[in-house]
């Protein structure tokens, strides 16, 4: 979002809290540390580095079931100057009827029941310089209108503007050897960003099954990092790119998907799967698994999940997928205590090439206001010329430490 564009939103954020008057203030400020276990791999990375992050949210309701929302974010990287950002993740307000909804302004939707790939989740653009499991989100301009009638819920979203993908700088770790250009992305639509996107969602429950269906059609979450051999040659002309640098493309696509969820006793089966067309190839992608989780293990209280997903897509076209044909196993812990502990541990690999990489994630919650997160994620094996080796000296663990009002 550029710099004037952020700071309306903010401008209105404050102005609409002030006149809002009292609601609920919470949220969250850490401080965060990531060290990695080797030198960098890429010219002018540092090795490590520390930031502080704070994301308060503002809410307030009235007695007629509307209401607002401010949720803005910053963090400050001690080592990537694109790590150090702020977002308006949402600023809106919802204004509700007994079964339908309307919520104008910056929001924030997922979509999926996966847990190692989301491959459905496309309203918000991920922002991956916050972590690279891209679970982290941009606040999405948007009018949402949404009805529950008695057969299901139909959502609808307008889309005014598309919100570009973070990636580390030149001194950030987590990057391809190439630095992506930001200053020169291109675009197949000619309106750019400002493109129209428009969505459409229909959802409902069956017995133990929860399942969406959707439409999309705009500007695609995912860009191609285009390289001299793979730019698009009727929008930019090769000689043009920078043989260090990777430009974003964003193409305009049509999208149909699904996902569901079927829970049966211990048993949780998921599915994630969509066909795409678009500038390049049409594509199928799917990913799925099963979940079996013992509860009360050993009479006590703490349940144990173990898992496992395949993620497939059937794409050629050098885009960034890296889950084309692999593997998940995993396990999850929750000893179901006060404190709220968890830990989640996957394993990937991927079945066309010897590559494989491992990822724990621990958090705790100390008191009634801290929270301690801890994960570290190890690239096993790479393969020579694929993406993931480019990350081949980038295993890592990070701490945070949160405080929450």
């Amino acid at each position: 979002m550029h710099i004037r564009t952020w700071a309306a939103a903010l401008a209105i954020g404050i102005s609409a809290w002030a006149v809002a008057g009292a609601g609920e203030l919470s949220g969250w400020i850490a401080v965060e540390g990531r060290g990695f276990l080797n030198d960098p791999l890429h010219r002018g990375q540092e090795r490590d580095n520390a930031s502080i992050a704070a994301q308060p949210e503002y809410y307030h309701t009235w007695e007629n079931g509307s209401s607002f929302t401010f949720v803005p974010f910053g963090r400050l990287d001690s080592a990537d100057a694109r790590r150090t950002h702020a977002d308006i993740r949402e600023l809106n307000y919802l204004y509700r009827e007994d079964n339908w909804f309307v919520r104008l302004g910056v929001g924030k939707v997922f979509w999926g029941a996966t847990e190692f790939v989301h491959l459905v989740d496309i309203i918000n653009q991920t922002d991956l310089i916050e972590h690279i499991d891209g679970e982290d989100k941009l606040g999405q301009p948007m009018l949402e209108f949404s009805i529950s009638p008695s057969w299901g819920t139909l959502d609808f979203f307008i889309l005014p503007y598309f919100r570009e993908r973070t990636f580390p700088g030149r001194k950030g770790r987590l990057r391809t050897g190439r630095v992506v250009d930001l200053d020169n992305v291109i675009y197949e639509s000619s309106s750019k960003e400002r493109n129209l996107d428009v969505a459409l969602r229909y959802s409902n429950t069956f017995g133990g099954a929860d399942f969406g269906v959707y439409v999309f059609r705009g500007t695609s979450r995912e860009p191609l990092l285009a390289t001299p051999d793979l730019v698009p040659p009727d929008l930019i002309d090769p000689e043009d790119l920078d043989d260090d640098k990777l430009i974003p493309f964003y193409e305009q696509i049509n999208q149909f998907g699904t996902d569901v969820q079927y829970a049966s006793g211990n048993w949780l089966w998921k599915l994630e799967a969509y066909w795409r067309n678009g500038y390049f190839q049409d594509y199928f992608a799917a990913t799925g698994g099963v979940e079996y989780t013992f509860f009360g293990v050993g009479g006590g209280n703490t349940d144990i999940g173990v898992l496992t997903e395949y993620a497939f897509n059937d794409r050629d076209d050098g885009g960034l997928t890296i889950f084309q044909n692999d593997l998940f196993l995993g396990m999850r812990l929750s000893p179901n205590d006060a404190a709220g502990t968890h830990l989640l541990a996957g394993f990937a690999q991927d079945l066309e090439r010897s590559e494989n990489a491992l990822s724990v994630e621990f958090t705790r919650r100390f008191g009634a206001n801290w929270r301690l997160t801890l994960d570290a994620w190890f690239f096993l094996n790479t393969a020579r010329g694929s993406v993931l080796d480019e990350l081949r000296r980038d295993d890592f663990a990070r701490l945070q430490l949160a405080y929450h009002f």
